[in-house]
């Protein structure tokens, strides 16, 4: 059955059991102003989101909370982050809503003047849920735009995208140790400027894509989008890939929300030395990011996953019994590894199942979030009925999981034996 527009003008996909085709890799010039644009924008999110996290101490404070609801605050905020991003990934596929974009940033307006203002843990609750809703709103359609932009080279995109959201994750602490922490809650309201300006780049952003629905619709361009493997072999190699993505998701959770805490334990620092330390490793994961789509361009995407998930176990074994130097060294080489495995996780899966771009990313932005928010539950829970010190402990196995990306097809192979395959 051949793939063609719908009456609405919607592009439709062929079934997986369709004959097999290359993936389009010109994909026309590279949009540079947009690649950016959804950078900076990524960024703009991401930081505003981490600093939610960024001040749970002053939070916790606030409200005499204990870990547990700390954990509960970043599950609200992760649910709502993950469960609705693949349905909008999905709806988007077949119905683009270009201007939905300045809209999910709306959203985390209103969290945070809710936050800012906050009388209990339920205004609490509330707003982290209206910044994760704005998140799902963002990440499929920005992550969608950017493959658009691409030229062909959606690893670089991909990779672009992601560490404007890494640097935004890692800048928005530091941010809050120097604005928010010192000064007092309602200092969240500062933020707002960043808010206001993604919705004007987001909006510049929405425009462009619009002009491209259009001009595509009309030169009615219609590709077949089909996997390079059988769908058993997709089922079985999607599986993985979210293991995968548990494995660093829930790792990377025992950073973002417990790290300086622990900092603060075990070496008694202060809240804002403990988030200068937590920087760092987030710094070192914004520059991992970067490098983990133009290398899976190069030396092929599974190459890169194996590297990155199996590579930090000596690391993460080594970090729970380190003095602070080298705490922060193997915390600085586990961000930097770690984090090159996203990019090429999320172009692998999207090559697996071309046509549903904004339903893998929406799938797996939003699994990762929601780990995230899971993660920080139960290792909430475990932090207060053990110690903080064994949450880095029992976390340290978790990048063992990479041993199951030897299972994962290598992608290239398959195109090339379709390609030379008879057809009948």
């Amino acid at each position: 059955m051949a793939s063609g527009p719908t009456a609405s003008g919607t592009l439709t996909a062929e079934p997986l059991s369709a004959p097999v085709t290359a993936p389009d890799r010109s994909g026309g010039d590279i949009a540079i102003a947009i690649l950016i644009s959804a950078s900076v924008c990524h960024l703009l999110n991401d930081m505003m989101q981490s600093m939610l996290a960024s001040i749970y101490p002053l939070i916790k404070d606030d409200f005499q909370l204990d870990f547990v609801q700390i954990g509960i605050i970043t599950l609200a905020f992760q649910l709502t982050a993950s469960l609705l991003q693949p349905f909008v990934g999905m709806w988007t596929d077949k119905h683009p809503m270009p201007f939905s974009l300045p809209v999910g940033m709306g959203f985390t307006l209103v969290g945070l003047v809710l936050l800012a203002f906050a009388g209990g843990f339920t205004s609490v609750l509330i707003a982290a849920a209206m910044i994760g809703v704005g998140s799902s709103v963002f990440h499929p359609e920005a992550s969608r735009v950017s493959r658009l932009a691409s030229g062909g080279r959606h690893g670089l995109a991909q990779s672009l995208f992601q560490v404007g959201g890494n640097f935004g994750t890692a800048i928005g602490p530091l941010l809050a140790a120097f604005i928010v922490v010192p000064y007092g809650r309602q200092n969240v309201l500062f933020f707002i400027l960043a808010a206001v300006i993604g919705i004007a780049i987001l909006s510049y952003m929405s425009n462009w894509y619009n002009r491209h629905l259009i001009a595509r619709r009309a030169k009615s361009v219609v590709k077949a989008l089909v996997s390079p493997v059988s769908r058993r072999m997709v089922q079985i190699s999607l599986a993985i890939l979210i293991l995968l993505t548990f494995s660093k998701n829930f790792y990377m959770a025992s950073f973002s929300s417990y790290y300086t805490f622990y900092l603060m334990d075990r070496f008694d620092l202060s809240v804002q030395s403990a988030q200068v330390h937590l920087f760092l490793f987030l710094g070192a994961a914004a520059a991992g990011t970067i490098l983990g789509g133009p290398i899976g361009d190069a030396i092929g995407r599974k190459l890169v996953i194996w590297i990155s998930i199996l590579g930090v176990v000596p690391f993460t074994l080594a970090l729970p019994y380190a003095n602070l130097f080298w705490t922060d060294v193997f915390a600085i080489l586990t961000g930097l590894i770690m984090a090159s495995a996203f990019p090429a996780i999320v172009v692998y899966a999207q090559e697996l199942l071309p046509g549903k771009v904004g339903m893998v990313a929406g799938l797996f932005f939003g699994f990762a979030f929601g780990m995230g928010g899971l993660g920080a539950a139960l290792l909430g829970w475990l932090a207060d009925h053990t110690s903080i010190a064994f949450v880095y402990q029992v976390c340290s196995f978790l990048p063992l999981i990479g041993i199951l990306t030897w299972f994962l097809p290598n992608l290239e192979t398959s195109r090339m034996r379709q390609r030379a395959a008879p057809r009948g």
